[in-house]
């Protein structure tokens, strides 16, 4: 056990005692190496690896993957240019690294990475993080406290998702070549010193050297310079707009820390791009692009698996338990748009969605209808409310629509043909409340002009889930449209909040905070690149964000998410569409796979493996397929 793994282990019993209802203050200012905002962490009494890896998983091969689109920046952190398969905008993908890992098999939790241990005083007004000693980058040079602090500055600077996620932190400051100190504007935030954590480090030295022109490098523009990093990869190859290849590091600083062993086996991890999602498909059943997919098509799901290779066994399939929740998918309307501003308005468009008849037609009955913001677990809110959410709602009684507190929220159900006549004379009556008439077979205001809407869209495909929702608008008097822009164009115009109707996945943490202002707060609503893409600008909404924010501890926090999500739902800022309950993945059979995956993501890729005998096998069969 190395000098780092001795102080792991000091501190372990100390840390579940630390985090028995959370992320406490009890013991402030002592070392902590287990961050956890919800309990006890499964490995309280030391976390030497997860337990559902193969610690002995060999290493090896090539991971090949398909993306639709194309890319033309290696510079993720910006609001310009389309990032590279294998970076993302908030965390750091294959070549960055963050202070902490967030765990892969329960929420709320992260463990060390480039820090070792963290602290902070009894009233969340700092937090003081301490590096590993043995973290360095890919030429060699060690990862230190100037780093991190410079990360933070240019990523609050620079970065919309950062920028919000770390607005309450004022400052970062280098205490010595290891320790870093955050300071708050604000006490009593018990997330702040955790979410800290999840700060991605990025090597100042690089970016304010000169590239081999001798042209100094800028962080705030789009690059395809590959820029140096300290994670498991880095940038092997590339061919602008359509692959580019990662390869393991082979002196990679943390392979032996307990978040990686059996873990990152794949030599090389290939991307390949594709301009529509059709032709991924196709790649994918010939062999040789795509080896792992992740399906989202129930059509596919449920009809297309019947190709050659799966029917031979080259192929499998897997509907994997996912215990993490659901995100908010659905159509946005967006505020910022005159037609959406009256609430009535977007609880009449809500009426005229038919999800039954979709999920019976088009989905074989695949997917469960989405109806809350933090949906599949204790966060969502439901029936009447109650207890401490009723009081805090009660704050705001003058402000929210009577209805919250008679009537549990229930979306519009269309299972006969009488219920589909009700669901829409119901959105007419809506429209005709505020303002709107059918004159002539359209839907108009008061001057005359018919209500329009456009519905964005980047994939062929959008049109088999828009054609519907377009044909009940229709009856109504709209005069609604479907327009499909390439990836490029859909990133630029959803950033700048350029469109009607976008559907958007919102992803929830069962811990939420901080976050929560870029998806629902009116400063958001003003930044380009943030998630209020919705154009919500409403002090209740502010003020239940805060309070989620503030929450003193995880009953209050459920509390506050149940009054929050009531709110959102009511205000019908979203047209809730779908989910599905399990991560569908299909893949070619040249994988070892642990017997256990993490229930709480569904699947952990990085914990396969390929299995050359299996891999030679497939080879030999499949050579002239390409």
């Amino acid at each position: 056990m190395n000098e780092r793994m001795n102080r792991i282990a000091q501190t372990a019993g100390l840390a579940a005692i630390l985090f028995g209802f959370g992320l406490g203050a009890s013991l402030a200012d002592e070392w902590r190496t287990v961050s956890s905002l919800i309990g006890v962490s499964k490995y309280d009494k030391g976390f030497e690896r997860y337990d559902y890896v193969n610690p002995d998983a060999p290493k090896g091969g090539t991971l090949d993957s398909t993306v639709n689109g194309t890319f033309d920046s290696f510079n993720p952190f910006i609001p310009r240019g389309t990032p590279v398969a294998g970076l993302t905008e908030f965390g750091g993908g294959l070549l960055y690294e963050t202070l902490m890992n967030q765990a892969t098999d329960e929420p709320g939790t992260s463990h060390p990475l480039i820090a070792e241990a963290f602290q902070y005083p009894d009233d969340f007004s700092s937090a003081t993080y301490r590096l590993d000693p043995n973290a360095k980058w890919h030429d060699g040079k060690p990862i230190t406290a100037k780093d991190v602090v410079w990360s933070f500055d240019v990523l609050k600077a620079n970065s919309p998702a950062y920028n919000r996620y770390f607005h309450n932190v004022t400052e970062a400051v280098a205490l010595s070549e290891h320790e870093v100190r955050f300071t708050f504007d604000q006490k009593g935030n018990r997330e702040l010193p955790h979410i800290m954590g999840d700060l991605v480090v990025l090597p100042r030295h690089w970016w304010e050297g000169a590239d081999a022109s001798g042209k100094k490098r800028d962080i705030t523009q789009p690059t395809l310079e590959p820029p140096l990093g300290s994670g498991a990869y880095r940038i092997e190859s590339f061919k602008p707009g359509s692959e580019i290849v990662w390869a393991r590091v082979p002196d990679y600083w943390g392979a032996k820390l307990p978040v990686n062993i059996g873990r990152q086996n794949f030599d090389k991890r290939r991307y390949v791009y594709f301009q529509d999602d059709n032709a991924e498909w196709q790649a994918f059943t010939k062999g040789g692009y795509e080896d792992i997919r992740v399906e989202n098509s129930s059509r596919r799901w449920a009809t297309e698996y019947n190709f050659p290779a799966f029917m031979d066994g080259d192929v499998k399939k897997h509907a994997f338990q996912q215990t993490a929740g659901e995100p908010m998918q659905g159509f946005v309307l967006n505020q910022r748009r005159p037609q959406f501003q009256d609430r009535l308005v977007r609880e009449a468009l809500t009426y005229a969605f038919d999800f039954e008849s979709m999920n019976r037609n088009l989905f074989y009955g695949l997917y469960k209808r989405t109806d809350s913001y933090f949906q599949g677990g204790e966060l969502a809110s439901s029936g009447l409310p109650e207890g401490v959410e009723l009081d805090i709602l009660n704050e705001f009684k003058d402000k929210l629509p009577p209805e919250l507190f008679t009537q549990p929220f229930k979306l519009p159900v269309f299972d006969s043909p009488k219920a589909t006549r009700d669901n829409l004379r119901k959105a007419f009556d809506l429209f005709k409340q505020a303002g709107w008439t059918n004159k002539g077979g359209k839907l108009v205001n008061a001057k005359g002009e018919q209500f329009r809407i456009e519905f964005l869209g980047r994939d062929p495909n959008d049109d088999r889930i828009t054609s519907p929702f377009i044909d009940n608008l229709r009856k109504l008097g709209i005069d609604a449209t479907l327009r499909i822009v390439d990836t490029s164009q859909y990133i630029n115009r959803t950033r700048a909040f350029d469109f009607d109707v976008v559907t958007t996945v919102m992803m929830q943490s069962q811990s939420p905070g901080n976050e929560q202002r870029d998806f629902w707060s009116s400063p958001a609503a003003d930044i380009q690149g943030s998630r209020n893409l919705m154009g919500i600008k409403d002090p209740v909404v502010d003020a239940l964000v805060d309070k989620v924010v503030f929450a003193k501890d995880r009953a209050e926090l459920i509390a506050a998410t149940h009054a929050l999500d009531r709110v959102l739902l009511w205000n019908y800022y979203v047209i809730p569409q779908w989910h599905n309950p399990d991560a569908w993945i299909a893949y070619w059979n040249k994988f070892g796979i642990p017997e256990k995956q993490p229930s709480y993501i569904g699947a952990d890729v990085d914990s396969w493996w390929i299995d050359k005998d299996k891999e030679a096998a497939l080879a030999a069969r499949y050579k002239n397929a390409n």
